[in-house]
């Protein structure tokens, strides 16, 4: 006679997933309660993203000739600047944890020390997510008029997610390495000023042909062309129609790149940094 035994292998891997889980979901609690209670920088990102938009509009858009109304070209850009000045934000809040007492605290509990950083990660893509349906309600009032069905919207939002969580890693990794959080706070300013020298806010062939090549091959205009592309709609009057797929396979790849190489080096400096 034989008894069925339970696989102690199995079963330890499905606590360890249990309680990495549990680890995260924690910090990530920790992480917005952090916003919440940071009631200045919570109203610049609310007023930001309304501040950029009403600038581009109404001081930039009647002296630039994109094809379309402006506030439909230039939305793209705004959502994609005020998704790095939130990924500023966590390169600073993750900075200000490494050189304080709670990575004290949490060295001396059992917690993964992995889940520190994915709090921060999930917590700011959720900001910034806020953020971004701010930008679309404000553009909406300004002109914005977008035509997409309801799947180019999801594409565009799902484009604009892993956007928000590329630039997240690579804050989180800012944070970890730089020593104090006014060094992490000049990350937001290289993330403001990245999408200026791209499509976001004017065509790349009005450059100058040096800037053009910069403009045209670097990872945010593929993610804004995408964006635009399907918010505006394939085929609408604004923007004629074609074909997507290369384009949006690229901002992808960009993403996705980005995320794998900076999340492993930050976890890996978090290691160093915690030994």
């Amino acid at each position: 006679m034989t008894t069925a035994t339970a696989n102690p292998t199995a079963s330890t891997r499905a606590q360890r997933i249990q309680h990495a889980g549990s680890d995260v979901l924690a910090m990530t609690g920790r992480a917005v309660r952090l916003v919440i209670r940071d009631p200045d920088s919570m109203l610049i990102s609310l007023v930001l993203p309304i501040t950029i938009m009403v600038m581009f509009v109404y001081v930039l858009g009647g002296a630039i000739d994109v094809g379309m109304d402006y506030a439909t070209y230039a939305t793209p850009g705004v959502i994609l600047l005020c998704a790095g000045y939130g990924a500023s934000n966590t390169a600073i809040a993750v900075a200000e944890d490494m050189i304080g007492g709670a990575m004290d605290r949490f060295r001396s509990m059992p917690i993964l020390g992995p889940a520190v950083l994915a709090g921060h990660v999930i917590a700011s893509v959720a900001k910034n997510l806020v953020t971004t349906a701010l930008v679309l309600v404000v553009a909406t009032l300004l002109g914005f008029e977008p035509d997409a069905s309801l799947l180019e919207w999801l594409g565009a939002i799902g484009v604009i997610a892993l956007y928000i969580l590329a630039i997240t890693c690579i804050a989180t990794y800012v944070g970890v390495i730089v020593r104090t959080p006014a060094a992490a706070g000049g990350f937001g300013f290289f993330m403001l000023f990245l999408p200026y020298i791209s499509s976001a806010f004017a065509p790349p062939e009005t450059m100058p042909a040096w800037l053009r090549g910069v403009a045209e091959h670097q990872p945010v205009t593929p993610i804004i062309e995408t964006i635009r592309g399907l918010l505006v709609g394939l085929g609408s009057d604004a923007a004629p129609a074609t074909d997507l797929g290369s384009t949006a396979l690229l901002a992808i790849a960009w993403c996705a790149a980005l995320m794998v190489v900076f999340l492993t080096a930050a976890s890996r400096a978090f290691s160093r940094r915690r030994g």
